[in-house]
């Protein structure tokens, strides 16, 4: 498996090379050159674990690592989760909720970084290098991108997030961890702010190459295809229906596009469900056919306050055809308008429904979640419920993704639910330890420098 950029501009690359190339080096996205046909293989993975499923799954996109050392790496990624079945689906009402919060950080995002954190490891082995990550996070990222690279032979890390705008216990999670690699950098700007940083840096290819950067957020191909294995993981958990539908809270693209990737590779998902918050871009995209950047509205769910989803561009690549002149034409009229828009024939969106969910919204839906049903869901999860709810079919089971444990939302479970005890032993006591961030301002140079003085 070979793997382009969504702007053309590269030769096709091994899965190791996409891996640590992370951004492609011309500003594109790395894709599969083919999504594999795997429905002959369905039948045959009904009774395997999930790190099992997960090696079945992701090895075609993978075939330049040895499967039984893929396998073997893929094992360990999920050694570290408290739930023997990794991503436990629960029934709540008539929705079936996937909690992919038993990792070693309380977010979806453990699932696809423990996993790279292992390939990085394994190839840097391989090589013989060293690698600095430059990561950007609006809440979760950037404490699941440290766990998984934590104790991990040469590796820096550096993670840049919005100063104020992430949760109290996001950030704690963050910047309690003061391993000598690990370099928290605190923006006076939005998590867009911080995004645009990250595709700035990336793009000086001189100072790429010189300082061996790395991508841990989702432009990097590893996230999203490990993100991929939890929708085949839900259906075999609901004994394999002729249809299901996903809801999945979405900021920045990744998580619901995984599902899109699972649909074109076979898996019989019927709509996915586009959630979000007042944050609507991605809503309005697949109203309209529009894509505009507005102002970032700061929400009860924060890790969906984003204007600009990165991943967005590999779904128009697959819009398009797989045309990267088309692409690159819509993404420069957006960088240039902060507008574009898709001339579509009628039935390009008929896989994705999608909505805005209020703040208000947000927590009279925690607070019916908790009442009717006794489950304590997080303000993210309560948006993809709520929509999953609203969007269901008679007859067809309905996926709702949670995200994160509520316990790392305490401020909104507390408004929802102001007599709900919500807390969890790994956050315990952050508050009480010692803290390191480094406040920055929002400019690249900035961050080159720091870069440059650490290593």
């Amino acid at each position: 498996m070979k793997y382009l950029s969504t702007r053309g501009g590269i030769e096709p690359v091994s899965f190791k090379a996409a891996v640590m190339m992370g951004l492609a080096n011309d500003g594109g996205l790395l894709v599969p050159e083919t999504i594999p046909d795997v429905t002959p293989m369905l039948g045959q993975w009904a009774q395997l674990s999930y790190a099992e499923l997960a090696a079945a799954v992701m090895q075609p996109f993978a075939d330049d690592i040895e499967p039984t050392v893929f396998e073997a790496l893929v094992q360990r990624s999920y050694q570290s989760f408290s739930h023997p079945d990794t991503a436990p689906l629960v029934p709540v009402g008539g929705v079936h909720i996937l909690e992919l919060f038993h990792g070693p950080t309380l977010a979806f995002k453990d699932i696809a970084l423990q996993f790279l954190g292992e390939l990085f490891e394994h190839v840097l082995c391989e090589r013989g290098e060293q690698l600095n990550i430059l990561g950007a996070t609006s809440g979760d990222t950037g404490s699941a991108a440290i766990a998984g690279v934590r104790g991990k032979s040469g590796i820096r890390i550096f993670i840049m997030f919005p100063e104020g705008r992430t949760s109290p216990t996001q950030e704690r999670q963050m910047t309690t961890v003061l391993d000598d690699n690990v370099f928290n950098l605190s923006i006076n700007g939005s998590f867009d702010d911080c995004q645009n940083l990250l595709k700035t840096v990336f793009s000086d290819l001189s100072f790429k190459d010189q300082y061996a950067l790395g991508a841990v957020n989702s432009v990097n191909w590893a996230r999203v295809l490990a993100q991929v294995v939890y929708y085949f993981w839900s259906w075999y958990q609901l004994s394999q229906p002729a249809r299901f539908d996903v809801a999945v809270p979405t900021g920045n693209f990744g998580n619901i596009f995984a599902g899109f990737i699972a649909k074109r590779m076979g898996l019989p998902i019927g709509k996915l469900v586009l959630a979000t918050n007042a944050n609507d871009i991605l809503a309005r995209f697949f109203d309209t056919g529009v894509y505009q950047r507005g102002t970032v509205h700061f929400s009860q769910s924060p890790a969906m306050d984003i204007q600009v989803a990165s991943n967005f561009e590999r779904y128009l690549y697959y819009q398009f055809d797989q045309d990267p002149i088309q692409t690159s034409a819509f993404m420069q009229h957006f960088s240039d308008q902060q507008r574009a828009e898709i001339s579509a024939p009628a039935g390009i969106f008929d896989w994705f429904v999608a909505d805005a969910v209020s703040d208000v919204e947000t927590l009279q839906a925690m607070n019916r979640i908790h009442q009717q049903y006794g489950y304590l869901a997080d303000p993210h999860t309560a948006v993809g419920y709520l929509l999953a709810d609203r969007f269901q079919e008679p007859d067809v089971p309905m996926v709702a993704l949670a995200t994160a444990h509520p316990a790392k939302f305490e401020a909104a479970v507390t408004q929802a639910l102001p007599k709900v005890v919500n807390t969890h032993s790994v956050l315990a006591g952050l508050d009480r330890l010692e803290t390191r961030k480094t406040a920055m301002v929002s400019d690249p140079e900035a961050i080159k420098a720091f870069i440059r003085a650490s290593c």
